[in-house]
Parts: C-alpha cells; sequence; structure tokens
C-alpha cells in the first residue's frame, strides 16, 4: 500500500521521551515516519530480525526516512552503488556527471568556490542539508562541497523545486539536496578504506601568452592530487558508533588554452584540505534513537589573483560542528511522533593577512506528526538559526553582527482516495523584521502501478545574505546594501513517472517560476561592485529523464544500462526597461543540457562511459560575454579483487574539451584517477554465540 498508516496503545516510556525532548530544549527534524513504523510493527509481531537499529537506508519502497516520507515533487536519488561507480573527485562532480547538473566553478580546479544550479537557481537559492540539517552559511549562502567526503556518503536526495515540503527548510528557491552520511551499523566492527591519485598529462607550454619562454612538462602533474578517506564502525544491539577521516592535496596544475589558444600551465592554485567526523547512536526505548554527530573540516588553498597570475593570496578555514538528534516515533501514544535536532556551527576564516571572521551559527529544527485518522496527517514544526558573527579588516565599520531567521509550518496531508494524495502547507517566515507566509499546495495520483502524476504550486521566498546586505572588501570595491529587499515569487510544476517494468522508466517535468527583486551584484558608474534589486526573472523549462536496463546473463556479464537526460530551459531577466523580446538570459543559465550514459556490469564490475553537454551562457547581465558550448566525456572502471579489494579507474575529459565553466577559468583537459577501496567486517554468527568472529565482505 502506498500511503501507510499504523495506530496501537501507547508504549510504557512515554514519559520518559517527553523528558529527553524537553532536556533538548526544541525538537527537530532528520528522520521520518513511516520506515520506523514499519520497523516497529516487525518488533511487536516478534520477528526474530527485527534488531532494534533505526534503519538509515531506504525502505522497501524507496521511501527515504529523513524528512516526511511522501513528496509531491520531482525527486531523484543517487544510491551508495552509483556513488561508488562514478568515483568522482568532489560533490560537485558527482551531481554533475549523474543528474547532468549545471555546475560553475570559480577558479577550475579542486577545492575552489563551486556554484550548483537547479532549475536555474544557483547555490545560494538551493537549500543544502546534510542529514536533513540547512548547511548553506548564513553569511553568503554559499556551500563548501569540500566539507562533504563523498566515501562516506551515503546517497543523496535531489527534490527540484521551490517551496520545500519535504523538509519545510527555508529558502529553497530551486529545490533541496540532502547529503545522507548517517547510516545504519550492522552487528559488529566493520572497516572501510579508499585511496585515489589523479594526474594530469604533462606537456610543453607558455609561460608569458606568444612572446613569453616555454616551459618543460612537469612530470609531478602525474601525481596532481591524491585522496584518502578512512572509516571505522562498530554496531551493538542498542547502540553503534562510526568514525571516519579524510584528506586532500591538489595541485591543479594542468595545461590550458588561454584567451590567446596557447597552451598554460596552471599555477598559485594549490589546495589541502581534510575533515573528520564521529557518530554515535543509542537506541532508547520505543524504538526512539539519540545521535550526536561531530564533524571538523579546516582547508589551505592558494586563490590567484588573476586567472593567470603568479601571484596568489592564502585563505585558511576552519569549521566545526556538532549535532544532536533525536527521533521519537511515538510520543505520549501512537499517533504522535517527533523529531528533532540541535545543531552549532563554529567557522573561522582567514583570507590573506587582513581578513578574520569569526562566526557562530546555531541552528535548532523541529517536527511533529500526528496521525488523527486514516486519511489524514498533520505534520508542524518550526526552524530558526541564530548567527553571530565577528569580522576583523580594517574596511568593518561594525565587525560585530547577529541575526535571527526562522519559520514555523504546518501541513496537511489528506487521502480523499486510496491513490490520491493532497499536501498542503503552509509556512510563516520572518528575520524578526519582516515576516511572510509561504504557502504551497501539492498533489500526487497514483495513477496506476506504472504511472504517477506530481502537481505543486507554491510561493518561493528567501532573505537576503547577510554578505548581501553587509560586506565590504578591504579595498571597498564590494560594498553590500543593506537596503535589499527580500526575493519574492510563484512557481508551479507537473511531474510524470512512467515505469511500465523492471527494465524501463521515464521522469519527465515541466515547470514555470516567476520571482520579484532578484539580486545581484553588479558594478556601478564609479567602478563599484554592490548588490542590487535589479528586477524580475522569469524561468520556463522540461526535464526528461529516460532510463532502460537490459539483462544479459551471457559469461559474466549481467546488465547493461542505457540513461539519458534532456533539459530544456528558458529564462528572462527583466530589469529596467527589458521586456521578453529582449531576450535577455540569466548569466550561466544555458538553454539546452544534455547527457547519456551507459553502464556495464559484469558479476565483479563495471565500465561506464558518460557525457555532459551544456549549450551557449552569458557571463554577465547585459548578454555581452559569451562562453561557448562544451561537451565532456568520461570513462570509469571498477573490478573487485577477491571480497575486499576494489581498483578502480576514471578517465575524465578524454576528449580534451577547452572550456570555460567561470569566466576567464579554463577548465582542465584529460585527466586519470587510479585507486582502490577496501571493505572488511566482522559479525558474529547467530546460530554459534561462541564461535570466533569471521570476516566478511
Amino acid at each position: 500500500m502506498l500511503f501507510y498508516r499504523n495506530k496501537q496503545s501507547a508504549g510504557p516510556g512515554r514519559v520518559w521521551f517527553a523528558a529527553v525532548l524537553l532536556c533538548l530544549c526544541l525538537p527537530g527534524s532528520i528522520f521520518a515516519q513511516e520506515g520506523e513504523q514499519k520497523e516497529a510493527e516487525t518488533a511487536a509481531a516478534g520477528d526474530g530480525n527485527y534488531d532494534g537499529y533505526l534503519d538509515f537506508g531506504e525502505d522497501e519502497e524507496g521511501i527515504t526516512i529523513f524528512g516526511a516520507p511522501e513528496t509531491t515533487q520531482q525527486m531523484t536519488v543517487i544510491t551508495r552503488d552509483e556513488i561508488e561507480k562514478r568515483n568522482a573527485r568532489d560533490l560537485a562532480s558527482l551531481l554533475e556527471e549523474v543528474l547532468d547538473m549545471s555546475v560553475t566553478r570559480y577558479g577550475g580546479g579542486y577545492g575552489n568556490q563551486t556554484e550548483l544550479s537547479l532549475r536555474g537557481f544557483d547555490t545560494e537559492r538551493i537549500a543544502i542539508l546534510v542529514d536533513g540539517i540547512p548547511v548553506n552559511s548564513p553569511r553568503s549562502g554559499e556551500f563548501d562541497v569540500g566539507q562533504v567526503d563523498i566515501n562516506n556518503v551515503e546517497r543523496i536526495e535531489v527534490i527540484y523545486g521551490g517551496s520545500d515540503t519535504k523538509y519545510n527548510v527555508s529558502g529553497a528557491l530551486g529545490g533541496v539536496i540532502n547529503i545522507i552520511t548517517i547510516k545504519k551499523q550492522p552487528l559488529g566492527l566493520g572497516f572501510e578504506a579508499a585511496f585515489s591519485n589523479t594526474g594530469y598529462l604533462p606537456g610543453e607550454y607558455n609561460s608569458r601568452h606568444k612572446r613569453g619562454e616555454i616551459g618543460e612538462p612537469h612530470i609531478e602533474d602525474l601525481v596532481d592530487m591524491q585522496s584518502l578517506s578512512l572509516s571505522a564502525g562498530y554496531g551493538a544491539k542498542d547502540f553503534s558508533w562510526r568514525v571516519s577521516l579524510f584528506g586532500n592535496r591538489a595541485g591543479n596544475h594542468y595545461l590550458y588554452k588561454d584567451d590567446y589558444g596557447f597552451a598554460r600551465r596552471k599555477i598559485s592554485n594549490e589546495v589541502l584540505d581534510g575533515g573528520a567526523g564521529a557518530v554515535f547512536a543509542l537506541d532508547l526505548p520505543d524504538t526512539a534513537t539519540l545521535v550526536s554527530d561531530t564533524k571538523a573540516y579546516y582547508t589551505y588553498k592558494n586563490y590567484p589573483v588573476t586567472p593567470n597570475s603568479t601571484g596568489s593570496a592564502v585563505a585558511n578555514d576552519l569549521q566545526l560542528t556538532e549535532n544532536i538528534l533525536l527521533n521519537a516515533p511515538f510520543i505520549f501514544h501512537r499517533d504522535l511522533g517527533t523529531e528533532a535536532s540541535l545543531s552549532y556551527q563554529y567557522s573561522n576564516t582567514r583570507y590573506g593577512t587582513n581578513i578574520k571572521n569569526f562566526d557562530h551559527y546555531l541552528t535548532a529544527i523541529n517536527r511533529w506528526n500526528w496521525y488523527p485518522g486514516e486519511k489524514l496527517t498533520l505534520r508542524a514544526g518550526m526552524d530558526w538559526r541564530f548567527l553571530y558573527i565577528n569580522s576583523q579588516s580594517l574596511t568593518e565599520t561594525q565587525p560585530i553582527k547577529t541575526g535571527n531567521q526562522g519559520g514555523l509550518y504546518i501541513t496537511a496531508e489528506f487521502l480523499p482516495l486510496k491513490q490520491l494524495m493532497i499536501i498542503a502547507s503552509a509556512k510563516g517566515v520572518t528575520d524578526t523584521k519582516k515576516g511572510v507566509i509561504v504557502p504551497k499546495l501539492g498533489i500526487r495520483w497514483d495513477a496506476a502501478s506504472w504511472f504517477v502524476l506530481k502537481n505543486n504550486y507554491f510561493r518561493s521566498f528567501k532573505f537576503p545574505d547577510f554578505d548581501d546586505l553587509y560586506y565590504r572588501s578591504l579595498d571597498s570595491f564590494f560594498v553590500g546594501n543593506p537596503n535589499l529587499k527580500p526575493e519574492d515569487g510563484v512557481g508551479a510544476d507537473l511531474t510524470g513517472e512512467f515505469t511500465p517494468g523492471k527494465l524501463f522508466n521515464i521522469n519527465a517535468s515541466v515547470y514555470g517560476q516567476y520571482t520579484t527583486d532578484s539580486i545581484h551584484w553588479v558594478k556601478s558608474a564609479g567602478g563599484r561592485w554592490s548588490p542590487e534589486n535589479i528586477g524580475t526573472a522569469w524561468f520556463i523549462g522540461l526535464d526528461l529523464r529516460p532510463n532502460l536496463t537490459l539483462p544479459i546473463n551471457r559469461s559474466v556479464f549481467t546488465a547493461i544500462t542505457f540513461g539519458v537526460t534532456y533539459q530544456y530551459q528558458l529564462s528572462w531577466l527583466l530589469n529596467g526597461n527589458l521586456g521578453f523580446e529582449n531576450k535577455f538570459r540569466i548569466p550561466y543559465m544555458p538553454n539546452n543540457i544534455a547527457g547519456g550514459s551507459v553502464d556495464l556490469a559484469w558479476k565483479t564490475g563495471s565500465l561506464l562511459v558518460s557525457a555532459h553537454y551544456e549549450s551557449t551562457r552569458y557571463a554577465d547581465t547585459l548578454n555581452q560575454m559569451i562562453l561557448d558550448p562544451y561537451c565532456t566525456l568520461h570513462i570509469t572502471y571498477n573490478q573487485s579483487i577477491g571480497s575486499y579489494i576494489t581498483v578502480f579507474g576514471a578517465l575524465r575529459n578524454i576528449l580534451n574539451a577547452h572550456y570555460e565553466s567561470f569566466a576567464g577559468y579554463y577548465m582542465p583537459g584529460i585527466s586519470l584517477t587510479l585507486g582502490l577501496r577496501t571493505k572488511l567486517s566482522s559479525k558474529k554468527s547467530e546460530a554459534d554465540p561462541g564461535r570466533e568472529a569471521e570476516t566478511q565482505n
């Protein structure tokens, strides 16, 4: 049955749960209801396979247990198997190669600032979550993709469209990306490790354009980047823990062609970063779970002063995060459940010798779920973030700034028919100076076992980021605007999921969105850059994703899978006297994005070929700086050796495409990645408790 309900009498630990909840001060959302209710039902039935664990994966219907179980929005999931097949160098590369997401890199190589794009909206307008908790910087709205060790990611959920009702977080104009790292730890001890080296083909290059000296090939470019990831975990009956470490060293010394068409070698762009994490999960009575999640991340980067400059400015970033998470699927009685998170983040950023930022963020999230009847579910909650920012630079007139943002929501899921769900939601958001109501109506119709139709109508709203309001560069060349208005708009979409069998499926969506007071940094007549509400933005688009899997069952081969992606989007920037007839497009937004992949699998490995194409883009609001179309082609290979080790390799941009991701910053040519992964686990035999632990893959 698609829409599941469960009602039982109250458990003996309900008062104890309430006490724990009050000690946390505020409840928040990380885990959803549906999968846990099924686990509780299994336990009540006396199934010996139930081990008391909260399942951090997906249930048999593919429903995530983070946030609300159902969504009426277009959604795709990148599984752990897909992550391992791709062997991507970072999160942005993974999203680009798997989902053909448009990615803009300010610098080209690993570790540079990266913008993601969903339905034409950039990272600041996408809600990025890690384990259900918002991680966009309150200061800039950005998210450093280097913080995420993709070897430690269980899966990634990407939800397209504005006004999210699955997680009910604020500011999701383009959609939501939830990166899930917490996962169920099986009984016993487990260990995982991955190591890789990425190199670029060395060659001769021009030191100073056409009149410069010719530089000799650098053999060290064959070992340009190394990545190491380690993790260990242990699962017992009532608790589990997992610790992880990762590190990357990247020289980013690749060859590229400059604006004059001459070969150059990238310099002054070195990156050294790494992180650590520790997760402890404790099972409480009545299937409740308490989780402590601690993370640390440090990076040391050189930023070139200009794309071809030999000089650079050094940046050091340190982030410390502590998350306390509580999931109590039954509180007071079986029809009421709650989820909670309280998160603290400290950020220490140093750029050059004169700019220092010390930021403190406190985030609290609340979600309650009530099942008053078989056809109705009520969900309510809140999210709140407190900011304390201390900026130490010579230009700061007010170094210490504080702020609050958050909101309250209520959502009703109604089942007028067995196969029809209507989700109505309203969220009030505020920055303590202004408050608005953000409504949404979603419909999901399971017309047949092979066809699902989803429809949404929503308002999208986002307050300006702190940097947009108050930022001031050392030379006062970039200055914030405290008079900015919030971005506001409306949108609608229609998604069809066609699955006639296990071999073939199509996911297609059409959408439109309108946004007023769009914020962009513009250059004044005096040469100063400042953010302005430059006008109205319109978006309409189509997203088509067919997929075909053919079983082979010949020799060692098992299946071959064909995947295609096509995204068509029109955008209009209507500021000043501009109208639709002017056809001015949003910067860095191609009209066409296409991709395809062929995945050949055998019993012990796979070979995957994928391509990504983007049509012409513009680097400015006047559409005068043209960025040419480009197409990249990649090949990745995985092969298991025995039960414990997998070797992998990846050739990227094998056509050696010459293209700019961001204006003036050229991307690397062909690269080769080689590496290996190992997975070990010990699990005590249930048939013979005294038997020694057996090593299993």
